[in-house]
């Protein structure tokens, strides 16, 4: 509703105008100017002012503006655990899975180190993977940071092992290319096969489960994730048996 660009137009008045309407935005819909002006000590002429630089011809708009933005801003109603991990074993588990968690990890197996990145929840989930594969045998680095100095020679056998929910995030985009481009073979684990990690990618696997955001963060879960990571572990120690 409040732009920077706009707050930092404002003058003292405003500002104050400002802080009331942004603690009060339920009863301020309601209210006449009149009312508003006497609650926040100002004219009627300042919060015309402060409408006209929100863009809005009146006070009467502004609330209108106001009301929707309020309606959109409403709490969403989250998804169940039960939901996603029936959505992902319906979706999934019941597809291809498991030929792709096969192929993944015969392609770890012979490599000669390898390397998860991910930013974010993902990131968090990438060190899970480095620790739980090295446990299994197959030691593993989580790498953060996409300037990391690597020697060319550490990456002529390695695996890159990508996690990304929407596969378009930028940081761990570049991070992929750089590391393909010194040798890195990458296997990314996204939520759909249509995203630029996926297409940059010698393996993809996709968990498809429906991606949800809350006040601007992505919650989607990572039951999939995890999931597939402790699946391509087990299956890479079954193969360092043979």
């Amino acid at each position: 509703m409040f732009s920077n660009e706009e707050i930092s137009s404002f003058n003292e008045l405003e500002v104050s105008l400002y802080n009331y309407i942004s603690k009060n935005s339920d009863k301020v819909i309601y209210m006449r100017i009149r009312e508003l002006a006497n609650e926040t000590h100002v004219s009627t002429s300042t919060i015309l002012r402060f409408c006209r630089k929100l863009n809005c011809e009146g006070y009467a708009e502004f609330k209108v503006k106001l009301k929707l933005f309020l309606e959109k801003e409403e709490t969403p109603s989250l998804r169940s655990p039960q939901d996603s991990l029936s959505e992902f074993m319906e979706r999934t588990l019941k597809g291809n899975l498991d030929s792709y968690i096969t192929e993944a990890a015969e392609v770890i197996a012979n490599a000669d180190s390898v390397i998860f990145i991910g930013i974010g929840s993902s990131g968090i989930l990438a060190e899970y993977g480095a620790r739980y594969f090295s446990s299994l045998g197959k030691f593993s680095l989580y790498i953060k940071d996409p300037h990391f100095p690597i020697s060319a020679k550490y990456l002529d056998n390695s695996t890159t092992i990508a996690l990304s929910v929407s596969g378009e995030n930028r940081f761990t985009i570049t991070h992929i290319n750089q590391l393909k481009k010194e040798g890195s073979k990458i296997i990314s684990i996204t939520n759909t096969q249509y995203c630029t990690a996926a297409k940059i990618s010698d393996i993809n696997i996709p968990y498809y489960v429906t991606e949800e955001k809350y006040d601007n963060s992505n919650i989607t879960t990572q039951i999939p994730v995890i999931y597939i990571l402790e699946a391509i572990a087990r299956e890479v120690y079954k193969l360092s048996q043979k």
